[in-house]
């Protein structure tokens, strides 16, 4: 019967945690990895050439980007502040689908769009027991008995 729970149940309890949390870190740290050369371009003063989708400057595009693809990349993984760190992350995956890769092939742009997907999904879920955001809100509950 347990094989027929594990085939056929919801996914409820640890094994959907643990999915969670596997979404996170793998998301969270390829988009980090993804952003830490905006982040190195960003430091050496070398915005000029970056796309300017919005029509705030490259230097401000870039801070974003590199805001949202390192810091909020970096509190997805931990699962900290997790729905309000996907905003950004969901928000830079559009821009770079529909604005930044509009033209391109659809091969070019699909990658944004996993991203975007995996994003939108984790908002919806949360980020599972196995984060920061639940043992803060097990601390603070446990707090206020």
């Amino acid at each position: 019967m347990a094989n027929r729970s594990f085939l056929f149940g919801t996914g409820g309890g640890s094994g959907r945690d643990f999915g969670l949390l596997i979404l996170r870190v793998a998301f969270g740290g390829l988009m980090l990895t993804h952003g830490w050369g905006k982040f190195q371009t960003l430091l050496s003063g070398g915005s000029a050439g970056f796309p300017d989708p919005l029509g705030v400057g490259p230097q401000i595009s870039l801070v974003l980007a590199v805001s949202a693809e390192v810091l909020c990349a970096s509190a997805l993984v931990l699962g900290l502040l997790t729905r309000l760190a996907l905003v950004p992350l969901i928000t830079t995956m559009a821009v770079a689908f529909f604005l930044i890769h509009g033209s391109d092939p659809f091969g070019e742009r699909e990658l944004a769009l996993v991203y975007l997907a995996a994003y939108v999904g984790l908002l919806f879920t949360g980020p599972g027991r196995y984060s920061a955001d639940a043992m803060l809100g097990r601390r603070r509950s446990s707090r206020f008995r």
